[in-house]
């Protein structure tokens, strides 16, 4: 359970500063103002951004915030460090939503030392266009930053998501400092589903990278891991088994649920009652379902929906000799992320020279063990009483 600060030189009236253990401090800031993260995924709940601060025979920061928030992160910062000053900044990834405020810290603290990556090191250097090696002590897997009471050790993370990425483990309270990984989209609330926002967020930021996520759960297996403080969301505490299998399910590529995903684009409604035909088929079967609606929904949802299910139907239109675009759009995304090992059925549609379900083919054959599933079913311009018996046999088979 996270506490709330109390006491002279402290946040009370601030629940986004809260202790996680009796020396150990999050500082969270929300961002709720934020439409597109990363400039291309919604987050209508908007985001958090966590730091932490381990109060020890020396002190340490562990991350900063985006550039958006530096004004109540400062103010919420001085709260916690009550005059202290600061002796280590470590800096566990150096993408700017937590990197932006290095040069704040910096101002702040000039005798400060960095703790980081050699990766991170020259990074740093880009963004803050001067040589930062003499600012940073370089650390690498197994080794240990002495506070005192507390000690961290540092895991090398590579390509979750970035590759100059480390998380550290402290053993007296058994915390993870897992950088992006184990984060997700929404705010701060503890009481918020977790797996809401964190599919999402994995499926389309960390997703592509699954292999180095394995390695990455490998090397923190042995751990006694009671918490997981990420950069995003909320503090992870208690039974921790269900975050980590869901990790290694995603990482793996095998899909969370046994079901359907139905993807689709429509320009004038007959796609879009083929598809809601074939749902309503799984349903009826007592198969969970999903549809998607390329044309009003964000992509994001839709690669969400397809790495979730362990089927998925494509429905789209031909359009100018080619494919409807969102749909293009979605089929490469979903191959960029490393789709694979899945059941997918074809519905294309065309009023003359459909083509459509060609060039969905074409996609779906490049990724890894993804089976394409017959009959592929052509409308041409409305769903046909034969198309109706088609869909039918479809989903049968896509089941089978």
């Amino acid at each position: 359970m996270l506490i709330s600060l109390n006491g002279e030189g402290h946040a009370e009236d601030n629940p986004m500063i809260s202790k996680i253990a009796d020396q150990i401090t999050l500082i969270s800031e929300a961002d709720q103002g934020f439409d597109l993260f990363e400039a291309r995924y919604p987050i209508p709940e908007g985001i958090t951004y966590n730091t932490y601060v381990i109060e020890d025979e020396k002190t340490v920061l562990l991350d900063a915030v985006d550039a958006k928030v530096t004004d109540e992160w400062v103010s919420d910062l001085k709260k916690v460090l009550n005059g202290r000053k600061l002796d280590y900044f470590v800096v566990h990834h150096m993408e700017p939503d937590h990197s932006a405020n290095i040069g704040t810290v910096l101002s702040m603290f000039p005798d400060v030392r960095i703790i980081t990556s050699a990766k991170a090191v020259k990074m740093m250097s880009q963004f803050m266009n001067e040589d930062m090696s003499s600012k940073c002590d370089v650390v690498k897997e197994g080794d240990v930053l002495d506070l005192g009471k507390h000690k961290l050790h540092f895991v090398e993370t590579m390509m979750v998501h970035w590759p100059e990425v480390i998380m550290s483990y402290e053993p007296t309270e058994g915390i993870l400092f897992s950088a992006d990984a184990f984060g997700r989209f929404g705010p701060y609330d503890p009481a918020y589903d977790w797996v809401k926002g964190a599919r999402r967020y994995y499926m389309n930021i960390v997703g592509k990278f699954g292999q180095m996520v394995q390695k990455a759960l490998a090397k923190l297996s042995p751990l006694d891991i009671k918490k997981i403080c990420p950069l995003h969301g909320c503090v992870l505490e208690g039974d921790l088994s269900g975050y980590l299998a869901l990790y290694d399910t995603w990482s793996s590529y095998r899909p969370e649920t046994e079901g359907v995903a139905v993807v689709y684009a429509s320009f004038y409604g007959n796609t879009r009652k083929a598809a809601e035909k074939i749902c309503q088929i799984f349903k009826d079967k007592g198969v969970e379902t999903q549809i998607v609606d390329l044309v009003h929904t964000d992509v994001s949802y839709a690669l969400e929906a397809a790495f979730r299910y362990s089927r998925m139907i494509v429905a789209a239109p031909s359009y100018e000799g080619g494919l409807a675009p969102q749909m293009e759009a979605f089929l490469l995304d979903i191959g960029g992320k490393k789709y694979q090992s899945r059941k997918v059925g074809i519905i294309e549609n065309g009023t003359f020279g459909p083509c459509a379900g060609k060039f969905m083919a074409k996609h779906l054959e490049t990724m890894e063990g993804v089976e394409i599933v017959g009959p592929k079913v052509t409308i041409h311009s409305a769903m046909s009483k034969e198309n109706e018996a088609q869909i039918e046999e479809l989903a049968a088979n896509i089941l089978g």
